[in-house]
């Protein structure tokens, strides 16, 4: 292995590949294909592989079966996506510390090897950098993978895996539609070409048109399905998170991430984990992995930097990326949740990708926020302007005015709020919430 190269040395190499395609995304297994042919297929090596899709929910549940396994033993390669402050954070390897992602130098050294394997040939930055993550996890031994669908499902790029131990597809709502299509029904089907003739399938929370459409896929190619609501079921009593499928009920501790939508996540992932019975777990090992789960800018209380410093006393800063509808909806029913137990002013700073569908994220908000400041994201020229956002933000019913910066944002946020400490929330985007990491997390 070479020598430790300079921290800039991977992303000018991942710089230079994103040049090898005229698109940042084109939908096709076509070139993932041919490269990995080239590398030796290391998609073969892989260890039983949990492969999951769809809209909101795929991170939180990927973290929840990493910190399961682990709990019970279990090396666990990961591999997410986006990331939010360095594209390491997209692998992370069995063996390492459970918060550290691949280091400098070994990324280096992969993205150099099918840099050259690639020999310059049409490729995606999605795809050429998921073949590198296949060829890390297929020379490093692990229990498990956890794989994330990185768009779609059918032709994502990480459905070249055949046979994986398990497949999940989370809750799925409008989003992409310029690629998945304009219907829950068609995104659904899409997010359902990951099912497999004879592989059990966790399907979580779904519109009833989203469920349909993942049903008659997986009748059509013979993926056995377990149901949230029908076939297993989660939820919240007395404290407690109460799993049940046909094996039993499990009593469990909730999870420590917050927000009632976890409760799903948790019980998605718990599915899943009982599902894969070549990795046996033990109800303790599960109960510790709920309490220990980690995944940041999902409702993420920030507790240092510069932006909570700046903060009054007892006042509270959130961050989370959430950018559909969906996401909306279940942010601020957690947000409503927080002001039953701890009311106080809710000030929202929000900055969103021109892509998304702005009023349909602010929408569920209505009545409980007192403010709304419209920030753009640092250094993405691909952001709405925090104008269009105000505009969005009034015609949802909230009262919104735009600041040039976050730090700026979050000054006149206080001043509107009062004397009372306020509840301060940054969202609308995993960019924006990547740029505030960078500074706070």
């Amino acid at each position: 292995m070479s020598s430790e190269p300079t921290a800039e040395a991977s992303d000018i190499i991942l710089e230079r590949v994103t040049k090898l395609h005229s698109k940042l995304i084109d939908l096709s297994l076509d070139r993932t294909f041919r490269l990995l042919a080239a590398l030796g297929h290391p998609e073969r090596a892989l260890p039983p592989t949990f492969h999951i899709a769809g809209t909101n929910g795929k991170g939180s549940t990927s973290a929840y079966l990493r910190a399961c396994l682990e709990a019970g033993g279990y090396g666990v390669h990961s591999y997410t996506s986006p990331h939010l402050v360095r594209f390491h954070e997209r692998i992370r390897l069995a063996g390492r510390p459970k918060s550290a992602p691949i280091n400098e130098a070994e990324l280096v050294d992969l993205l150099d090897e099918c840099e050259r394997v690639n020999g310059g040939e049409p490729i995606t930055f999605f795809e050429i950098t998921t073949c590198m993550a296949f060829l890390a996890f297929a020379r490093h031994r692990a229990d498990a993978l956890i794989l994330e669908v990185g768009m779609g499902g059918k032709l994502d790029t990480t459905n070249v895996v055949d046979h994986p131990a398990v497949t999940i597809i989370t809750p799925v709502d409008l989003d992409h539609q310029q690629f998945l299509g304009e219907t829950i029904d068609l995104i659904a089907r899409e997010k359902a070409g990951i099912l497999k003739r004879g592989v059990p399938a966790v399907i979580g929370p779904q519109t009833d048109e989203g469920r349909a459409a993942i049903e008659e896929e997986a009748a059509r190619i013979g993926a056995p399905l377990f149901i949230h609501g029908q076939d297993f079921s989660a939820h919240e009593e007395q404290g407690h998170l109460v799993y049940q499928d046909e094996h039993g009920l499990l009593d469990l501790p909730l999870p420590r991430l917050p927000g009632r939508h976890q409760i799903d996540n948790a019980g998605v992932a718990i599915c899943a984990l009982r599902l894969a019975t070549m990795l046996p777990l033990g109800e303790d090992a599960i109960a510790r992995g709920l309490r220990e789960v980690e995944w940041p800018a999902r409702l993420q209380r920030l507790t240092r930097g510069p932006l909570v410093a700046a903060l009054p006393p007892h006042a509270e800063l959130w961050l989370d990326g959430g950018h559909n509808p969906s996401a909306g909806r279940v942010v601020a029913h957690a947000m409503a949740d927080f002001a039953q137990g701890n009311p106080r002013p809710l000030i929202m700073i929000v900055g969103m990708k021109e892509t998304k569908d702005a009023g349909g994220f602010l929408a569920p908000f209505k009545g409980l926020v007192s403010h709304v400041e419209t920030v753009a994201i640092p250094d993405d020229p691909a952001c709405l302007s925090p104008e269009t956002l105000v505009e969005a933000a009034r015609r949802a019913g909230l009262d919104a005015s735009s600041a040039p910066t976050i730090e700026e944002a979050l000054k006149r946020g206080l001043a509107r709020a009062g004397a009372e400490p306020p509840r301060i929330l940054i969202c609308g985007s995993l960019y924006l919430a990547g740029a505030v990491l960078k500074d706070n997390g």
